[in-house]
């Protein structure tokens, strides 16, 4: 097992799976501090550049919050940015969280808590969302006179529908895990105190599958939902057939031909 510590978030690798857990217990896991450089070094640095790595999940630490979004309290103590000031500064935020989103690995959100505002947002860009049956979602950031400022009002959206979104947004309503399931933001609901064990279940599932056919198969869906069915359509023929000489598809055949395990390279 590797395990890092950083001043805002724990990260640990094993079995194939690493987890990277948001840690600020004591401001609900907001995002402040140095939390967006870590996340960018544990995604950019460390996750990317182990090839053992199959899968990635992504929690928060204890039973309160996954991300309780932007710690206010630190804002309002720093120094006040103009119009212009925020509209540069966002650009690296938006660069962090599309790379998230577009991570070559498979992320698993394993939503422990609150999801509000940047939290929200930040699970957003998951592949795949499990929430605790006491967790609490939304975007709440009208109330406070703003808007989603890290790609919530483009997400959210092309995952629930627009008119969905809209009536979230404009009402800036919480919303509990059942109802997040029953609109599409999450995928599943779990016990309280087991998500994490849920998610890793299915971490580890993703992490015997052929990696290349993974990765493919996460970019193929994203191009699509992104760019239209034309552009999908097209990615699609593209990665099938990059996939068709590649070691693992030969391996996969021939183990179901000879009845036995797969044993995947990532070649």
């Amino acid at each position: 097992m590797m395990r890092e510590d950083f001043e805002t978030l724990l990260y640990e690798a094993s079995d194939g799976v690493a987890t990277i857990t948001l840690n600020r217990p004591d401001r609900m896991n907001a995002i402040g501090g140095s939390m967006k450089a870590d996340l960018s070094t544990a995604f950019f640095t460390l996750a990317r550049t182990d090839t053992s790595i199959r899968c990635v999940i992504l929690t928060g630490s204890g039973e309160r919050a996954f991300c309780a979004g932007a710690d206010i309290k630190e804002r309002a103590e720093g120094p006040r940015r103009s119009a212009t000031e925020y509209f540069a500064q966002q650009a690296a935020t938006h660069a962090l969280f599309r790379g998230m989103e577009d991570f070559e690995r498979p992320v698993i959100a394993a939503i422990n808590g609150v999801a509000l505002g940047g939290g929200l947002e930040i699970a957003l860009c998951a592949d795949i969302r499990y929430a605790a049956a006491h967790a609490k979602l939304g975007l709440p950031e009208v109330k406070l006179g703003a808007i989603p400022g890290a790609g919530g009002t483009q997400r959210l959206p092309r995952l629930v529908g627009a008119s969905v979104a809209k009536e979230l947004l404009f009402t800036a309503a919480h919303l509990t895990a059942d109802e997040a399931l029953a609109i599409g933001l999450v995928s599943r609901v779990v016990r309280d105190g087991t998500v994490l064990e849920a998610a890793m279940a299915t971490a580890r599932k993703i992490a015997e599958m052929p990696p290349l056919a993974v990765a493919f198969a996460k970019r193929t869906v994203n191009t699509g939902m992104q760019g239209g069915i034309e552009a999908g359509l097209e990615y699609e023929r593209y990665a099938a057939g990059m996939l068709t000489d590649s070691e693992d598809r030969r391996e996969g055949f021939r183990a179901f031909v000879e009845k036995r395990k797969p044993v995947f390279t990532g070649r």
